[in-house]
């Protein structure tokens, strides 16, 4: 991979990974419809797709310090002391997060060599982002009325109130979806919110606090082979990936947070119907 092909990767990774229209799917999709020679099933491959995705998750960390701060309190008094963080939302919030992240991580773990199978297959990646895109309408069609979220009210406060030990787990269920090339992450959970009854802003939100933990966790997970692997033009390429991808993801944060407060998940349904057909056809 070129530097240039790696900055072209980052950007897309910052902007696909937190859009829900499936980061992975487009990493898959671009060097099959462009023509570039990558071997996306290489080692090199997955490692720096993982490192533009840890890049991605310390800017969401940053961007949510303050509640992150909150979140992790919450949970040390939860692990300390139980009986009195049963009565605390902050420590609710903790562990609805630690629901949420468990079914994608558990599956991951025990089926990676099968999703890895899938990175090599433009077509599949293709399907599975027309599916996306039906999910995503399916998710907005499901919801007769919105609900309006509610003004002058801590978010995170509001969350760990409204969503329930249940609804958590099943969003994180949908999550595992996103370990397909063309199924989002942020989509699938974001759908997942909206089906259990969360305003978009909520969904939003959550979609964004659970992506921190499951990306974080895949990044310790697979950056030592890079760093063990000694190549500096690796390393160098994946620093030039993870930049671009750090930059597109703030400006990401900052547009999706805008979009939901009156917007709708529609535009992205469409588009990744639209991009999953016009792949398959250049993929002929």
């Amino acid at each position: 991979m070129s530097f240039s092909q790696a900055a072209v990767f980052g950007l897309l990774q910052g902007v696909t990974e937190l859009f829900p229209i499936s980061s992975l799917g487009h990493s898959v999709l671009l060097p099959g419809v462009l023509g570039w020679r990558i071997d996306q099933d290489a080692n090199a491959f997955l490692t720096f797709l993982v490192a533009t995705h840890l890049a991605t998750a310390v800017v969401l960390f940053a961007m949510y310090w303050r509640d992150w701060r909150v979140i992790l309190a919450g949970l040390g008094t939860a692990l300390i002391r139980p009986r009195v963080a049963a009565s605390r939302l902050e420590s609710r919030l903790a562990w609805l997060l630690v629901l949420g992240t468990v079914p994608a991580g558990l599956v991951g773990l025990l089926a990676e060599r099968h999703v890895r199978r899938l990175f090599v297959s433009p077509r599949v990646a293709a399907i599975a982002l027309v599916m996306n895109g039906l999910l995503l309408y399916g998710a907005e069609r499901l919801r007769r009325t919105a609900t309006p979220t509610p003004s002058g009210e801590d978010p995170d406060r509001r969350l760990a109130a409204e969503l329930k030990p249940s609804q958590a787990l099943r969003v994180g269920l949908l999550q595992v979806l996103a370990l397909i090339p063309g199924f989002s992450r942020t989509g699938s959970t974001i759908a997942g919110g909206l089906l259990v009854g969360l305003p978009h802003e909520d969904a939003l939100r959550y979609s964004f606090l659970l992506a921190t933990p499951i990306i974080g966790a895949a990044a310790l997970l697979k950056l030592p082979r890079l760093v063990v692997s000694g190549s500096a033009t690796a390393l160098g390429v994946t620093l030039v990936g993870a930049t671009a991808a750090a930059i597109a993801a703030y400006a990401s944060v900052k547009f999706l947070t805008r979009h939901f407060r009156t917007r709708t998940l529609t535009p992205f349904a469409v588009y990744c119907v639209l991009v999953g057909c016009a792949s398959l056809l250049l993929l002929r």
